[in-house]
């Protein structure tokens, strides 16, 4: 079976990307990472790409204005040029609309620092904490227009301990991060994951909440 191409969408270090850069030059993964675009040029995770021997791109959002279907129609157009089968948003700091989130529906994976539904958007580790919250983690879906709704391919959970701070908490979840991203890119690329019912179906079993780190 042919190889995936992926391309990878951050704005910064782009550590999600790199675990999947790793998983990938492994020549049984299913997937290989062919491009990696930045809206932010400088962006040092290009650098990481570009010493890897992958193609990277920067299509900075600011020229464009508050223009954000221009912006996304050349995202789109670059990501239809180079032939991507599938798309992982890795600390990429826009949001989609709904136009562009629809050309890559059952395409596009993200990956969110919370067990969601649990603390959808920002600042993820102070809320945990803030509210009390005895487990944390992280969870990779699929993207749909509405933010941090997507079905649910893989989670990964740590404890919340009574010390923890932010900073330490979000330490962890990024370790969980790094091994359930390459997971869910790889169920998704074997063809293993489809969606019924706004659930991922793995496998032929249906799993609201995605796979552990643990699954093969």
């Amino acid at each position: 079976m042919a190889r995936k191409r992926v391309a990878v969408l951050i704005s910064g270090r782009g550590s999600n990307m790199v675990a999947l850069i790793e998983a990938a030059k492994q020549q049984s993964y299913p997937a290989e990472i062919s491009l990696v675009i930045s809206n932010e040029p400088e962006a040092t995770g290009l650098v990481h790409a570009q010493s890897a021997g992958i193609a990277t791109a920067a299509v900075d959002h600011r020229p464009f204005g508050k223009d954000r279907a221009a912006f996304e129609r050349a995202l789109h157009i670059l990501l239809d040029d180079r032939k991507i089968e599938i798309v992982c948003l890795a600390g990429f700091m826009r949001l989609l609309t709904s136009w562009l989130v629809e050309q890559w529906s059952a395409r596009m994976l993200n990956i969110h620092p919370a067990l969601l539904p649990a603390f959808k958007g920002l600042d993820t580790h102070a809320r945990a904490i803030a509210a009390g919250a005895k487990q944390h983690g992280a969870t990779v879906h699929f993207v749909v227009p509405e933010m941090d709704s997507g079905p649910i391919v893989a989670q990964g959970a740590v404890p919340v301990l009574a010390a923890d701070t932010e900073a330490a908490l979000a330490a962890r979840v990024l370790a969980v991060e790094h091994k359930i991203y390459p997971l869910a890119l790889k169920l998704v690329a074997e063809g293993r994951v489809q969606i019924r019912d706004g659930q991922c179906v793995i496998d032929g079993i249906i799993r609201p909440n995605g796979v552990a780190p643990d699954f093969q």
